[in-house]
Formats: C-alpha cells, structure tokens, sequence
C-alpha cells in the first residue's frame, strides 16, 4: 500500500505566494524563464532556474548555476520569502482550468515505494536528465519542486478533502498570468492529517508517476544515496521522503500530445497522401482545423489542407496496452516507414507540440515554412496510462500532456 507522509513545508508569506510561485523548470528554456522572471525579484525561477542570474553564455549544467541556485535558496529564507511550517501537515493544492477545478493532496511519497514499484511510472527517464536534478537536489538539500501522481480515487479521501476546503479559507488562492487558477490550503487539523495517512495506507494500493518522471527518479536515487552513505539510517529521516501532489484518478485528464515534421522524406504532397491510403481511410476535411473524433482517428495539415485520417483495423492491436496507442499507431505506419524517422528521442526533423497551444499552432508551424506536416491524435485516457503503469509497460516518448503545470514554489519539503 503507499506511504504519503505529512511534512513540514518550507512556503511564502500569503502575500507573495503568487509572485513566487512558476512554472516547472522543464517547460521552458532560459530565455524564456528569463522573461518570466523579469520584474519579479522573488519569483522562484531563481532558484530552479539560477542561470537566468548568470551571463547568457553560462553553461546550464555547470557547478556555477548550481552554486547560485544554493546562493539564492539560501537568500529567500534568510529574507522571509520562504519560511517553514511549524507542525507536519498535508496540504490540499486545487487548480482551475477552463472551470473545472482538480484537487490534489500535497504530501510527501516513500523512496521505497518508488524502488519496490509500488510508485508506478510508464515513461524511459534519460540519465542526463536525472543528473542535473539529483545535483539540484543535493546542493540544495531539499525537493524544490513537487512531481505530479495520481492514484485510484477513494471516497473517503475525497471526503475529506471537500470539508477542508468547504470550512477554511484557501491560504493562496490566485490566477497566474496563463488564466489558470491555483487555490492552496494547509491541513492543520492533527487529526484529519492521521486520518489522510490512514486512508492512503489502508485504500490506496499503488500512486503513478502521471507528469515529472526525471524529479520522480532524482528524488528517489538522492534518497538511496543518502541512507547508503549514513551508518545511522533509521528510514524516518526526511531524506526517505520526497515532494508530490497526489490527484484522485477521476479528476484528471489528459490533453493530445501532438507532432510535427520538417520534411516529407522526398515524398510530394501527392505522393504522401496516396501512400496513406494504405493505412488509413483518408479524408479531405478543407482549410479550418480538424480535430480527432475519436481513438484512432488522427488529423493531418498538409499543404494547406486538414485531413482525417483512420486506422484501418489490421494497423492497432487493441489489446496490446503499448499497440492500442495512436502514437504507436502513427510511429509504425506513418514516421517510420513513410518519413524515415527512426528515433523520435533524437531526431531532428521531427517535434512535439502541448495539445494546450491548440490546433492553430500546429497550422502556424507548417504555414511558416518551419514545418512540412503535422499530425494532431486523440488524447490518451487515464484508463490507458494506468493499465500501460499496470503491466510495466513504457509509453513511447511524448505520449501524455498535463496540463495545469503544477506551480512551484507554493511549498517545498526540506531533505534534513
């Protein structure tokens, strides 16, 4: 069963939690955290982000961004930006999209969850990656940033929930500058905190891993290291525990992960169509924006032109978890065979475009000239990524999009 453990957060002043709350580290580039950072001294990016303090030429993943990183840490506490909580707690962290609104439980998951499986995940994480955040979290002793879970809803769970946030007043509760809404409480009740740990080791079999696989895998080797190298590891330190959001599984959804191809491997437009009419029943739908119906229908712009383009059934197996995906479908009858891309992790001339920019963009990057075709899929449900999460299976790169982005900095869970 999982362990989620209440903590003692280290968090802003209400007053500020908006300023110095962002957007995950991964979902942008330096000029870009660099922009959004402008204006807002307390904003968190100096820490997740610490290259933005540096001169633009400084290398990402050098001891140098890591030092500032542990220098402006050190800063916020020292001025108050972010001050720890007295007592272990849960919190409750809601986000609001398009007015529907997820509730999700902050507390801190098991490093051993994560290495007997009982934390589930269905994506490859590359060891690079969890490099740079393992340095993160070492120099800085601490999860900055919360990684994203889901678990098989419980009633009395979402209970608990509902009267938390029915009888208190949210401690933030702000709208960031993308129009979504994030509304955080504190459980302060000592009681209502057993009983969410209760609940969550009685009910809850397994969480998974839904958005922040590298943080996920980061978190828990530094775990490993740390009670390896003590000879006094009693498995309660702090360092056995790291930083999610738990959300019921019926409350999530996920959005379309769509693609984009440079070049039509020396194909004609004509040439390439034709072709998918091997595969695919294959349907002109004009100019305006064409969005999948359904699994297993996938739209294309080519040319100026929308296309609805079916599976025909011999192409997906239904009842292979990995088979049934339509990025399967259109990496094996459409990417690999028709376009030559081998490797969607290392191409070049192929990239991945968040359902969340809407079709427009798609249409835009190949307009531009960028851009050659583009291809938008139905989203993957939640019933895929767990039974994928279920059978050990691995998703295949750039299958699932989260969105809101959790926002960092309205808590953090400190190593010692």
């Amino acid at each position: 069963m999982a362990i989620v453990k209440p903590f003692r957060g280290l968090r802003p002043p209400r007053d500020i939690a908006a300023e110095v709350a962002c957007l995950p580290y991964d979902v942008m580039n330096s000029e870009e955290a660099a922009a959004m950072a402008r204006g807002k001294e307390r904003s968190l990016l100096h820490i997740t982000r610490a290259e933005i303090d540096l001169p633009s030429d400084t290398d990402i993943h050098s001891q140098e961004v890591y030092d500032k990183s542990f220098e402006n840490f050190r800063k916020w506490q020292e001025k108050g930006w972010l001050r720890q909580d007295e007592q272990p707690s849960y919190y409750i962290y809601a986000q609001t999209m398009q007015g529907v609104t997820q509730y999700g439980i902050v507390g801190c998951a098991s490093v051993d969850d994560y290495l007997n499986g009982v934390i589930k995940k269905h994506e490859l994480t590359r060891p690079d990656k969890e490099q740079d955040r393992m340095i993160h979290v070492k120099v800085n002793d601490a999860n900055i940033e919360p990684v994203f879970f889901t678990y098989p809803h419980v009633d009395a769970i979402d209970a608990i929930v509902n009267q938390v946030v029915s009888a208190n007043e949210p401690e933030y509760d702000f709208v960031a500058e993308d129009g979504f809404g994030h509304h955080f409480w504190v459980v302060e009740d000592p009681a209502t905190n057993r009983e969410i740990e209760r609940l969550f080791a009685e009910k809850v079999p397994c969480t998974y891993v839904a958005d922040g696989h590298h943080r996920t895998a980061a978190a828990a080797l530094v775990g490993k290291e740390k009670r390896e190298s003590n000879p006094r590891h009693t498995g309660d330190e702090e360092y056995n525990f790291f930083l999610a959001v738990h959300f019921p599984d019926n409350q999530l959804r996920i959005i379309d992960y769509n693609r984009v191809v440079k070049d039509l491997n020396g194909l004609s437009p004509e040439e390439f169509v034709n072709r998918l009419s091997d595969s695919f029943e294959v349907e002109v739908k004009g100019t305006s924006p064409y969005r999948p119906e359904s699994l297993h229908n996938f739209s294309m712009y080519l040319d100026g032109q929308w296309y609805s383009l079916t599976a025909l059934e011999d192409t997906y197996d239904d009842d292979d978890p990995i088979g049934v995906l339509d990025v399967t479908i259109l990496s094996e009858q459409i990417l690999t065979p028709l376009l030559d891309i081998q490797d969607l992790r290392r191409s070049k001339r192929i990239d991945f475009v968040g359902g969340i920019r809407g079709l427009e963009e798609l249409q835009r990057r190949v307009d531009s000239g960028e851009m050659m075709v583009a291809f938008a899929l139905f989203p993957v449900s939640m019933d895929q990524l767990i039974r994928i999460a279920d059978t050990g299976s691995i998703m295949p790169p750039k299958t699932t999009w989260f969105e809101p982005k959790l926002r960092s900095g309205l808590v953090i869970h400190l190593l010692t």
